[in-house]
């Protein structure tokens, strides 16, 4: 064989064993190729299983055997995201993922505001039923316990019937209200009532005395945030009435608030709550400090039953002794009839600058003068 022959050969054979190799590594990468498709086939699968289960379970009731109601409010406004989110919280539903999914595929709209009484065993269907119907302006439900906000009571005082009568702890309750982020979304939702007293600076607590005196029923899964809303909306819904006639006296809702918590703890009948409010737009008509016990008090963050004059005379926005004004804000939490008394005063063409109280009888003694005033005070009156 010549020379050029086996060269021929042995290109031919170079070829060959090329060829063969790369079938070999064709071969080779079909194999991993398969394997990768099985290997994910067999992931889908799996993640198939796995979410047809969660979303079957999901879509179960979050507890089949229990009875007991679960109380949930629905803001007004809540978007259908925020609905399933508070369900989810709220330990109702399983999935708030999985609720909006249900709700879209079926096309469920019109959800209501308000209070719902849930029970951990009800279907899905049921609770968007429930959801459509519309909820109730108070819970239904049984409430395990209850705050009482007295008239006159302060926040702090508040604090301490909370948690008097209920889990939640004070401290975390006058935490909250500092909270000027939770402050700020509660002006969002009550703009009339509250932008007055978050335009003031130097309060100490911007809810106090819009936290409105009632009894509140605490519930399951209710949150201190929830059990304070309800008592701002109170606030609110008691003040609807009165907005557009405190607009048209040219005051605002810190004003009237202010003085109806002077007024509340000043006087006891709605006649001298109405003449006490006469004495103070009277002492603002001349520019004269009101002077009261009440606000001094709460300037010290205290309760005495007489002051000295180190008393009257403490560094505090609040001291209106001092201050001329109203000072930065209410005082306490007044009734309705305080609130009336401050937006219909009595006695205002008497000119009354001052009055005193006669602790034993509760009669009240007005006067023109300080002098009149002195004679009556020091005679033994109160």
């Amino acid at each position: 064989m010549s020379q050029k022959d086996e060269k021929r050969d042995a290109l031919k054979r170079e070829s060959e064993e090329k060829i063969s190799t790369r079938a070999k590594e064709r071969s080779v990468a079909n194999h991993i190729a398969y394997w990768i498709v099985g290997v994910i086939a067999v992931l889908a699968v799996i993640v198939a299983i796995i979410g047809f289960n969660y979303v079957n379970s999901s879509l179960q009731p979050y507890n089949s055997n229990s009875k007991e109601d679960v109380i949930v409010k629905i803001p007004v406004g809540s978007s259908s995201k925020e609905i399933a989110k508070k369900l989810e919280s709220d330990k109702v539903i399983k999935s708030a993922t999985v609720f909006n999914y249900y709700i879209k595929a079926h096309n469920y709209t019109d959800f209501q505001a308000g209070y719902y009484t849930f029970k951990q065993s009800m279907s899905m269907s049921d609770i968007v039923n429930q959801l459509q119907k519309g909820g109730s302006y108070e819970p239904n439900g049984t409430a395990s316990n209850s705050v009482l906000v007295r008239e006159g009571v302060t926040i702090d005082q508040i604090g301490d019937q909370i948690q008097k009568s209920t889990n939640f702890k004070k401290k975390d309750f006058l935490k909250l209200m500092k909270d000027e982020s939770y402050m700020k979304q509660l002006q969002s939702k009550y703009p009339q009532l509250l932008d007055s007293s978050m335009e003031k600076d130097n309060v100490r607590y911007h809810l106090e005395g819009y936290l409105f005196p009632a009894t509140y029923g605490v519930y399951k899964g209710m949150t201190l945030k929830e059990l304070v809303n309800s008592m701002v909306e109170k606030e609110d819904t008691e003040l609807q009435p009165f907005y557009s006639e405190i607009k048209s006296k040219d005051m605002t809702v810190q004003q009237v608030l202010t003085l109806a918590s002077l007024v509340e703890r000043e006087g006891v009948t709605k006649k001298d709550r109405e003449k006490i409010a006469g004495v103070f737009f009277n002492r603002f008509d001349v520019d004269m400090p009101l002077q009261s016990d009440i606000a001094v008090m709460y300037a010290l963050n205290t309760h005495k039953k007489s002051l000295n004059n180190k008393d009257t005379s403490v560094k505090s926005p609040y001291n209106l002794y001092k201050h001329t004004g109203y000072g930065p804000g209410p005082f306490n939490s007044p009734s309705l009839m305080s609130i009336e008394a401050t937006l219909n005063p009595r006695d205002r063409s008497d000119n009354y600058l001052y009055f005193y109280a006669n602790l034993s009888t509760g009669k009240v003694t007005y006067s023109h003068t300080l002098e009149e005033h002195n004679n009556g005070y020091f005679s033994g009156s109160k």
